[in-house]
């Protein structure tokens, strides 16, 4: 365990150092090249930026205006025929939009039932089986100025439900 944290503390540096050595073995002005990778960063954030704000503010007034504990309350009955944990629906549906929205659902989940319950196994099974759909197409389709997205958004949804349902499985199955 020991030697796997030692190789997890220096993979990053040991990243940064090999890509360095690579661009001078090569004979490419490395740092000159860091500096246009920035600029274009930069150039690429400021592009993106509005399309972010839009969806920080979607999901605040999602988390502010109850819409989430309503959902909650109205799907419960089908959720527990599914043996699906009604608390596991916000994360479900935030999921998708935010990490860091989901993070503090995730956080309250664990501070309601804790970490070791089949709740919060589940939680963390969920997390790791899904993505944040609109913040990853809105970051990537954004800084490429890509409209229409054909199949992707339907394709990422339809991933997600079956990460879902694979976490929901591989808690039942495992816990």
């Amino acid at each position: 365990m020991k030697m796997l944290m030692l190789f997890s503390d220096i993979m990053i540096p040991l990243i940064f150092v090999t890509i360095i050595c690579i661009g001078i073995s090569k004979k490419v002005p490395v740092f000159d090249t860091f500096i246009e990778g920035a600029k274009e960063g930069i150039k690429i954030v400021v592009d993106i930026l509005p399309t972010l704000i839009g969806l920080m503010v979607a999901v605040g007034i999602v988390s502010r205006s109850g819409l989430l504990g309503f959902l909650t309350t109205s799907l419960k009955p089908i959720t527990d025929k599914l043996g699906f944990p009604a608390a596991l629906l916000p994360i479900a549906m935030m999921r998708t939009i935010s990490a860091s929205a989901t993070t503090g659902l995730v956080l309250d989940i664990f501070k309601t039932y804790g970490p070791d319950t089949l709740v919060g196994r589940m939680t963390s099974i969920m997390m790791g089986c899904t993505e944040t759909i609109f913040y990853t197409m809105t970051i990537y389709f954004m800084s490429i100025n890509i409209k229409k997205t054909r199949y992707t958004l339907f394709g990422a949804l339809l991933v997600t439900l079956v990460g879902i349902i694979a976490s929901v499985i591989i808690t039942y199955r495992v816990f």
